[in-house]
């Protein structure tokens, strides 16, 4: 089958290059049968991210990997060498094909559950990692799936959590860890239990019905094979996991890309210049079932809104078509574009007063997670930051009917996606786009347009640049 697409660098911030984001709002589908070569700088970052396929719902087909991005090496990094360094790429899949998902979704209907989940791309048992005896090993942990949060445990094994999305953290042990839609978590185990084969497990959270699925740790010397049922997992409890989400901090005397102490960056000693509030909410437009951020529905044009805005071609999107606070009217459908000033300071608080969690992510970005809580946002939040040693990422939870806020440095030009992680929701309308505008229109804030740019929609035809 012959299919236009688009690759995801999930967590990348593509520096200065928006052109480069893999998403539909800035870049053309790669055509049938033809190339495109993604040229970027994963600048002053490390840590653990995954690729996928972003376009319409292709990313149901699988096509994903890891992505690792490693110190330099007169770096130092907050404990020793492991022995190996694994990827495990997890999440929920459908039997039925990415079309009869986009039938289902364009019809009006929600997605049903999902048939199963995998590791690595294969059911239960069918993913061996090899360890040897007293040794300690890297587990890089991806939630890949396309409506579900995990749980992630190895039978009879404490984790130590060392790397969230490019942060280092406190290394703080568990004995299961919550990994939301999009997000990356690596972990240290230890193979220190008796030689034998052990469950590495994941099943679903925060559904009525659990799945679950497994692989195998295998020790080096063992000749005795896992037997019975894998060891359960939390199911539907939200505060065991909105607490183990607080225990998650940065390790502000490790270094990060560069040899500085992340915690040198004093974030919360920042007064934000702007807020925020996104809320998302689900919708009957034009009777079928949408998606909205503050009562707007986003819909794709036929022509990314980069090239509409570099090439100045109107009718394509507006600046302020979404509100920068709920709008709790009848819903709408929109190319939905906000406004930002580069260099500035916000804060943005994810409402979320549905039952299900959601899960943000912000393309081009690393934000700080400075609070989360149930109920009503209010100023009075603020009293609950954590304003000394949050975790830095670029994908958030935020849990039924709670709020999650976040304070980020709006320091990349460019385009960028805000989307939910639920690919359901992200297809029928729950993202929008911030338009980070520098004035000055310099290389030095921006890479001009790929001289390999693709070019569709009202944008074909134009022309990228000679040099």
């Amino acid at each position: 089958m012959r299919l236009a697409n688009l690759v995801m660098l999930n967590g990348l911030q593509q520096r200065r290059n928006s052109w480069q984001d893999g998403v539909q709002g800035t870049t053309c589908p790669i055509p049938p049968g033809k190339n495109f070569t993604y040229i970027l700088q994963a600048k002053d970052q490390i840590g653990t991210y995954f690729y996928f396929p972003s376009f319409r719902m292709h990313k149901s087909a699988g096509g994903f990997g890891s992505i690792t991005i490693a110190s330099r090496p007169r770096i130092p990094v907050p404990f020793p060498p492991p022995a190996g360094d694994f990827s495990l790429l997890a999440g929920d899949w459908y039997k039925r094909s990415h079309r009869q998902l986009e039938y289902i979704l364009s019809s009006g209907h929600d997605l049903p559950f999902p048939d199963g989940l995998l590791i690595n791309g294969r059911g239960s048992n069918g993913y061996t990692f090899t360890v040897q005896p007293g040794k300690t090993y890297r587990f890089r942990i991806s939630n890949v799936g396309l409506t579900t949060s995990i749980n992630f445990r190895i039978q009879g094994h404490l984790m130590k959590l060392v790397e969230v999305e490019g942060s280092h953290t406190l290394q703080n042990s568990y004995s299961s860890l919550d990994v939301h839609l999009g997000q990356s978590y690596s972990v240290l185990v230890t193979a220190n239990q008796a030689p034998k084969d052990y469950y590495i497990v994941v099943s679903t959270r925060f559904t009525s019905r659990v799945l679950t699925a497994s692989s195998i740790l295998h020790y080096s010397n063992s000749n005795r094979k896992v037997y019975g049922r894998p060891p359960a997992g939390p199911t539907t409890q939200i505060a065991s996991s909105l607490y183990q989400a607080r225990t998650i901090r940065r390790n502000l005397t490790a270094s990060g890309p560069r040899p500085n102490p992340q915690g040198s960056y004093h974030y919360g000693m920042i007064k934000p210049a702007r807020t925020i509030i996104v809320a998302n909410t689900a919708r009957f437009i034009n009777g079928k079932r949408r998606y909205a951020v503050n009562g707007v529905s986003f819909v794709q044009p036929d022509t990314p809104l980069k090239l509409a805005d570099y090439f100045n071609i109107g009718g394509v999107f507006s600046i302020g078509s979404i509100p920068d606070r709920p709008n709790y009217g009848s819903g709408y459908l929109s190319s939905s574009v906000m406004h930002a000033d580069f260099r500035s300071f916000a804060e943005i608080v994810f409402q979320n007063w549905e039952d299900t969690v959601q899960s943000w992510h912000i393309d081009g970005y690393s934000f700080f997670v400075v609070g989360m809580d149930g109920g009503q946002w209010t100023t009075a939040s603020r009293s609950r930051y954590n304003l000394r040693d949050t975790v830095a990422r670029g994908t958030v939870q935020v849990y039924p009917k709670s709020w999650t806020a976040i304070y980020i440095a709006l320091d990349n030009v460019g385009m960028w996606n805000i989307r939910s992680e639920n690919w359901a929701r992200q297809y029928l309308g729950q993202q929008f786009y911030l338009r980070v505008y520098s004035p000055a229109h310099s290389w030095r804030d921006e890479y001009p347009i790929p001289k390999n740019a693709l070019l569709c929609g009202k944008a074909k035809g134009r022309h990228t640049r000679p040099l």
